[in-house]
């Protein structure tokens, strides 16, 4: 059963989000953005994230400087979020802490209003009893392995499903419970340019985020020698790509969340260049909104969750033989993209809430 939004008159209660993503680095996530709004409209939010273990930080997998930047105790942000990235030995599951384990540790009372839960790895049993209203949030397909198995587990015991994407929902199978598709938004104000730079931007194309195995790079060269006279800006963490780039693109690392729209404000076209990994069809990229709420046209690989609106300047493509025109149209669109801001106004995380919090009220408790 599909719920639309629908906006609480007094929106009030305690909120938990178990999430797969703290929000000490780089990047922000879906569920920063809903507690941040929740806390602001006057929701007592506590976002709990995957734990970071012994092992993970002994094999490399969380750096050190990275680990120096997450506070080892909770921390109320300037938004009023409690934020809590617990440590433990090993790595979620196989943990012996629990959710309601590690709450307590923390003296955060396990009594909550709603729980939702966007890590397969952080379910276990103790999570149907911190509320009687536990809701699944999935933001990925997951088609075997240790989280399709978590998946499983969570489907038999949640009152509800907020997915990110149709595609996502469909790939949860024949579900019997309440279920909305609610897509990622943006913080439109965020990313919105100062009046000042209302001027034409030049041929710059810009892409922020993961650098891993769902980026096509062959897209990206392909892109950089066709149009020697664009340049091309790639920033975010993970591997470089495979070979050298032409001399068009530069390779800027990792920059903070804070500083990615003024990034974005340089550029004229914003780029999603998926690759054929299988699970770019679930994916619901926060980038697009945010692309288009700082004035960007932008181009992207087709998926069921992506699809081309030229008169808000989002040009798609399939595959090699139609991506240099797609760019081009992208790169022809009038700058800045009023449209597209505009557009971006409508996918607020604001009115995402507005949806979710609907979603939960309507959502019926396990014990009433």
């Amino acid at each position: 059963m599909t719920r639309g939004p629908e906006r609480s008159e007094a929106p009030t209660g305690r909120v938990l989000f178990l999430s797969h993503s703290h929000p000490f680095g780089a990047f922000r996530v879906g569920s920063h953005h809903y507690a941040r709004v929740l806390a602001q409209r006057g929701w007592d939010v506590t976002h709990l994230s995957t734990p970071i273990s012994l092992v993970h930080r002994l094999t490399g997998r969380v750096d050190r400087q990275g680990h120096a930047l997450v506070p080892s105790h909770p921390q109320r942000d300037d938004d009023g979020v409690l934020q809590i990235v617990p440590r433990t030995i090993l790595p979620a599951p196989m943990s012996t802490s629990r959710v309601a384990g590690l709450l307590a540790r923390e003296g955060v009372a396990g009594e909550f209003d709603a729980v939702l839960i966007d890590q397969p790895l952080l379910w276990d049993p103790s999570v149907r009893s911190l509320s009687d209203r536990v809701i699944y949030r999935p933001t990925d397909l997951y088609p075997d392995g240790l989280k399709n198995a978590l998946q499983r587990r969570i489907l038999g015991a949640v009152d509800g499903v907020v997915a990110t994407s149709g595609e996502v929902l469909r790939g949860l199978g024949d579900i019997r419970m309440p279920s909305l598709v609610l897509e990622n938004g943006a913080d439109a104000a965020r990313f919105a340019a100062p009046e000042a730079q209302g001027r034409p931007r030049a041929a710059r194309c810009v892409y922020v985020g993961a650098l891993d195995d769902r980026f096509d790079w062959e897209q990206v060269d392909a892109w950089a020698r066709s149009r020697p006279d664009v340049e091309f800006v790639i920033a975010g963490p993970g591997a470089g790509p495979p070979g050298g780039v032409p001399s068009n693109v530069e390779l800027i690392g990792a920059i903070a969340y804070a500083d990615v729209p003024a990034l974005l404000h340089t550029a004229r076209v914003g780029l999603l260049p998926l690759s054929d990994h299988p699970l770019n069809a679930g994916r619901s990229p926060m980038k697009l909104y945010e692309y288009l709420a700082a004035g960007l046209a932008v181009i992207a690989r087709q998926t069921p969750g992506i699809t081309g609106a030229s008169e808000n300047g989002v040009e798609v493509y399939t595959d090699r033989g139609d991506a240099d025109a797609a760019l081009g149209r992208a790169l022809q669109h009038p700058s800045p993209n009023t449209a597209g801001e505009r557009a971006a106004s409508e996918a607020s995380w604001e009115r995402k809430t507005d949806a979710l919090e609907g979603f939960i009220r309507a959502v019926p408790r396990r014990n009433a």
